[in-house]
């Protein structure tokens, strides 16, 4: 698949360029942000893993087809080094009863020479209320 634009920001940045696609049912927006790769892979909440670009474009059409979702990632934890990072948010949404509801993402991202892109996107529903802000801890272990 060709890519016509260039991200050359952080994982962090694609990041966010993912929910911000996401929120306005942006799909070419969105696909832009995937790896070239054809083994990325997308796993949504009790759906089957989807492996390339045919299928997970696919997929984001069918659930974008009413518009955008309303998705606020939150509680980032990130792990990192020169070439991949992991990262697990909370996403808070809203349930079609209106209520909160939230599930848990993880996004990997590797270096590439078009700068960071996706190339896993996983998410579960998450049981009980929203956890409170975790803290770090001030020791290592």
């Amino acid at each position: 698949m060709k890519r016509v634009k260039q991200l050359n920001g952080s994982a962090a940045e694609v990041e966010a360029a993912f929910y911000e696609a996401l929120n306005r049912g942006d799909i070419d927006a969105l696909m832009l942000l995937w790896a070239d790769d054809e083994e990325i892979v997308c796993i949504h909440p009790g759906g089957p893993r989807l492996h390339g670009h045919a299928a997970i474009q696919a997929s984001w059409e069918a659930i974008l087809e009413r518009g955008g979702l309303q998705i606020r990632p939150s509680q980032l934890h990130e792990t990192h080094n020169l070439m991949s990072s992991v990262h697990t948010v909370i996403e808070g949404v809203s349930s079609s009863g209106g209520e909160p509801a939230h599930l848990i993402a993880t996004n990997v991202y590797i270096k590439t020479p078009q700068g960071w892109r996706i190339v896993l996107h996983h998410v579960s529903v998450a049981p009980g209320a929203v956890p409170a802000h975790e803290h770090p801890s001030s020791s290592l272990h």
